[in-house]
């Protein structure tokens, strides 16, 4: 497995190499061509100052030869050659048409011929400029320019080509320039790489030291270690401080829901063992004679009882396992009224009401109410909530629904009046595993999930519940999109 650190400290190789070798290239190339073009410049500049010189020398002496002219000035004419090579820092060479060497400042070349094609091509194009030795005259490719000497015959307007001149400068120095710059921009590039790899490895370090340490809280995490954190990162401004705050927040809901699991798991395993008990105590009395036969009837009932109880609390159970499921069972298709729900459920529910002497208030519009949704899944929550209200309701007192439409919603309100929920209290109403303090647990077969049963139908219908509970009135509102 590639590390996080190798990955970056490739890339950022692989870019400053990268950059590195374009810009060389470019700055190479850009020196060349104007090291090239100045030299080019200079050459030809001289090499017209020779040719021009020349092609008078030759005119005022009324002579097609340098060496047809007198001692005196030729001596003038070879100073005047070799004070412009020196200066010029050039070799200079003056040749006849035939490509004869007439003049050079460099010694040994008077024996040499110049390559007929280059005198061809300065005698027809009127110059040359490249590199090259001149057929071995160089022991070296030299960049040279070449102008023809003019002079003029009896006519004033008509120049005749006597010779040319070549004019040549030594590349060595561009080498060197290379050389130079290829050293310098490969020391830089090491002393880069070196200054890369160590921010490189101080950035990956940054960067990788909370990953491995979520990954190894994570672990913990499987292991049933719920109160593992990550805390050492909550001043960091950045994506990594973001992720140790969702991994912190995320590790905070695992332990809530480890707890609220082992509370359910408590609560249900008390409650099962409290009715088992009973039907087994019952169950051995009536076996072994110790309950009396008038008193069998009676202990029947108690064994009824308790197992209807036990069957309470495995439906529960069963709703627990099927809340998965809600997302594509509950659906948003069909047209309902919910006034008529409602009717059915209260309905359903008046033995419950009847027996702890509650009334209902009722306040429903005359017409139905259309309604979206999916009627079984909203009449389970129309059920829990009136039996939720039913439970709590003080005795005596009324459950008051209500249904009115705003705004393309219609809003169902289950009201009762009992015990003040406390406010910090409202927001944990709808989640899994929770029951109210004990002060309001009256409730001996719940186990926390019908609210939140109510909670998961809406959200996959796309509606709200809100809770509300002030001075002993509590009320539920739900919203379901008319239709």
């Amino acid at each position: 497995m590639k590390s996080l650190y190798k990955r970056e400290l490739a890339m950022m190789v692989g870019i400053v190499t990268l950059s590195f070798t374009l810009l060389s290239t470019a700055f190479m190339l850009l020196s060349y061509r104007y090291i090239i073009s100045e030299t080019r410049d200079r050459l030809e500049r001289n090499a017209g100052y020779i040719a021009s010189a020349t092609g008078n020398y030759l005119q005022n002496f009324n002579s097609w030869n340098i060496f047809d002219s007198r001692a005196d000035t030729w001596i003038l004419y070879q100073t005047t050659m070799e004070t412009v090579s020196s200066v010029s820092d050039a070799s200079v060479i003056v040749a006849s048409t035939q490509g004869e060497i007439l003049y050079a400042s460099d010694e040994g070349m008077y024996s040499k011929q110049i390559p007929q094609q280059i005198v061809d091509q300065i005698l027809e194009a009127g110059n040359y400029a490249g590199l090259t030795n001149l057929n071995g005259i160089y022991g070296s490719n030299r960049y040279i320019a070449g102008l023809p000497v003019q002079v003029q015959l009896d006519n004033p307007n008509l120049l005749v080509n006597v010779g040319v001149v070549l004019v040549s400068g030594d590349t060595s120095g561009l080498s060197e320039m290379w050389r130079s710059t290829a050293t310098i921009f490969f020391f830089a590039a090491v002393v880069v790489l070196l200054i890369a790899v160590i921010a490189s490895s101080i950035t990956s370090a940054h960067q990788t030291r909370p990953l491995t340490e979520m990954a190894e809280a994570a672990r913990k995490f499987g292991r049933g270690e719920f109160d593992v954190r990550v805390n050492n990162y909550k001043d960091r401004c950045d994506e990594i401080g973001e992720l140790a705050e969702a991994f912190n927040s995320m590790a905070n809901s695992l332990a809530k829901v480890e707890s609220q699991r082992a509370e359910f798991i408590a609560n249900v395993s008390h409650e099962l063992k409290t009715p088992m008990t009973t039907i087994a105590g019952f169950a051995e009395g009536i076996l072994d004679g110790t309950i009396p036969p008038e008193k069998e009837r009676d202990a029947l009932n108690v064994v009824v009882s308790e197992t209807r109880r036990l069957s309470r609390l495995v439906r529960r159970m069963l709703d627990l396992s099927r809340l998965n499921a809600l997302t594509e069972t509950v659906t948003a298709q069909e047209q309902f009224d919910i006034i008529e729900i409602m009717s059915r459920v209260l309905i359903s529910l008046e033995g419950r009401i009847n027996d702890r002497g509650l009334d209902v208030d009722a306040q429903f519009p005359e017409d139905p109410v259309m309604v979206w949704g999916d009627p079984d899944a909203v009449t389970q929550v129309c059920y829990n909530l009136l039996d939720n209200a039913a439970k709590f309701a003080a005795q005596g007192t009324a459950i008051t629904v209500q249904i009115t439409k705003k705004d393309g919603k219609a809003y169902i309100a289950v009201r009762n009046l009992g015990a003040t929920i406390p406010s910090d209290e409202l927001p944990l109403l709808f989640e899994r595993f929770h029951k109210a303090d004990s002060s309001r647990s009256v409730d001996r077969d719940g186990v926390g999930l019908g609210l939140y049963i109510v909670k998961t139908i809406l959200g996959n219908l796309k509606e709200n519940i809100t809770v509300t509970s002030e001075d002993g009135v509590t009320q539920f509102t739900f919203t379901l999109t008319l239709a």
